[in-house]
């Protein structure tokens, strides 16, 4: 208990629960490690110490009096800035939302408060979780925990840096081309970008109404399975959302691999673009270690990754310049450089464009999940290379594009990153599993044997090391 900001959420919830660990210290143990580092590191845009203690407090209160207690009765939690929690700021780390106030939780922020959850604060993110890391913003960027000099990735930058940190064992992101995945891989973790409607956007700030999903950030694989149970499920005021039965994702945990089939997108990494020798033999190596386990492994091929960016670049920013149009004209001196020189190429997309986007989308969507009347799960590579240094902006403008998870925002497929060791930096690398519609419970299975196997999870960042400013 001397390290509890390095407590599963899962178990955490069970020693609460079992009277052997009070909510109240472990929300101050957080709130003192987030004090001692997050200067470092940026992680947080707003905290409030004391209504996280009160909401620890009450969920101290309801455990004593014996209450019947959520999945993650006082587990700490913390949210990417644009999802909306009731009386808090909601900035996208913008100026032009810098005094937006929440007026209500998003389906998501009250999921996880019906669960139990307090709520630590809300986190950095890429400004309208597209333009960054920047540096003309009225807060400063998130950085990596592993080195603070390297950019965290993003859009969902300070959830993977809090999560990383040990600040919260659970944060919450979105994802519209990668932006669960990207800090995910570069920050040693667990990062799920569920199917496409499994989890409700609204209360979000939108991106691209299409693309978007919300997602969560963890260090292990049974974490990312819980957290995932807690804010899936059908919200009829979402457009998007789909009217699925949630069932345990968790439920395949310790299952193992043996007999299933999987298959390999190699030609991402070593055809379309050139992977860093580093994330090539990290990879490889993982799918060895898959198929010592009992895994069969087939090698498939699918459309290039270009086709696959093509599609999603034409579709998010089309739909991103719709969203953002009358700022765009009213108030373009109010963007940061980043967001606003990703932003307006979008405006020469026509309506031609757009439509014809969308319906190669749903066609690369059907030929892709075709290979799952095959195969359990697929396996390709996440980033190309490890994390860039953030202040270098020709190294952050060449390896944004160098990754692999946008397919699967046009697919719609469920893709979770999952961490496959270190770069001979230190710097953390990973791969995807992708499995079929709704199947998430799939990917978390093979993921849970991997992370078994390999033990790269219980690896941690040493912040007196990686965060001093």
């Amino acid at each position: 208990m001397s390290e509890m900001y390095w407590l599963e959420a899962g178990e955490a919830a069970r020693l609460i629960a079992a009277k052997k660990l009070s909510p109240v210290e472990l929300t101050k143990a957080l709130l003192a490690r987030i004090e001692k580092y997050d200067g470092g590191l940026n992680a947080f845009l707003t905290l409030r110490p004391e209504q996280s203690l009160a909401d620890a407090k009450a969920a101290e209160d309801a455990v004593m009096r014996g209450d019947d207690l959520g999945p993650l009765h006082g587990v700490p939690y913390a949210l990417k800035d644009i999802i909306d929690a009731e009386g808090w700021p909601t900035t996208a780390h913008s100026r032009l939302l810098a005094d937006n106030v929440a007026t209500a939780d998003a389906p998501v922020t009250a999921k996880l408060r019906a669960a139990g959850g307090i709520l630590m604060g809300k986190l950095s993110t890429h400004e309208f979780a597209l333009g960054g890391p920047s540096f003309d913003l009225p807060w400063p960027p998130a950085r990596n925990a592993w080195g603070r000099n390297y950019s965290p990735g993003g859009s969902s930058s300070g959830s993977g840096a809090a999560v990383a940190a040990g600040f919260v064992p659970i944060a919450l992101g979105s994802d519209t081309g990668g932006s669960v995945r990207n800090p995910a891989s570069m920050n040693g973790l667990l990062g799920m970008k569920a199917t496409y409607g499994r989890v409700s956007r609204r209360g979000v700030v939108p991106l691209s109404f299409s693309l978007d999903h919300v997602g969560p950030l963890t260090r292990t694989t049974a974490d990312n399975a819980l957290a995932l149970s807690v804010i899936a499920g059908h919200d009829p005021q979402d457009p998007g959302s789909a009217e699925q039965l949630v069932s345990d994702m968790g439920g395949q945990l310790g299952r193992g691999v043996k007999g299933l089939k999987i298959g390999v997108i190699r030609h991402f990494y070593t055809k379309d673009l050139i992977a860093d020798p580093e994330t090539t033999a990290a990879i490889e190596a993982a799918i060895k270690v898959l198929e010592g386990l009992g895994a069969e492994i087939r090698e498939i091929e699918t459309r290039p990754l270009a086709q696959y960016a093509a599609c999603n670049r034409v579709i998010l920013l089309s739909e991103a310049c719709a969203i953002h149009e009358k700022w765009i004209t009213e108030r373009t001196e109010d963007y940061g450089a980043l967001l606003l020189g990703r932003l307006l190429p979008g405006m020469a997309y026509s309506g031609v464009d757009y439509v014809q986007a969308t319906r190669t989308r749903a066609r690369y969507a059907a030929e892709f999940n075709e290979h799952f009347n095959s195969l359990d799960a697929v396996v390709t590579v996440n980033n190309m290379e490890p994390a860039f240094l953030i202040e270098d902006f020709e190294a952050g403008e060449k390896h944004y594009p160098r990754q692999a998870r946008t397919p699967f925002n046009v697919t719609g497929n469920p893709a979770v990153a999952v961490p496959t060791g270190f770069s001979s930096s230190g710097l953390p690398l990973s791969m995807q599993i992708v499995t079929g519609q709704f199947d998430e419970a799939m990917g978390y299975r093979i993921a849970a044997a991997y992370e078994a196997e390999t033990g790269w999870t219980g690896k941690h960042p040493d912040l007196d090391v990686t965060a001093v400013v």
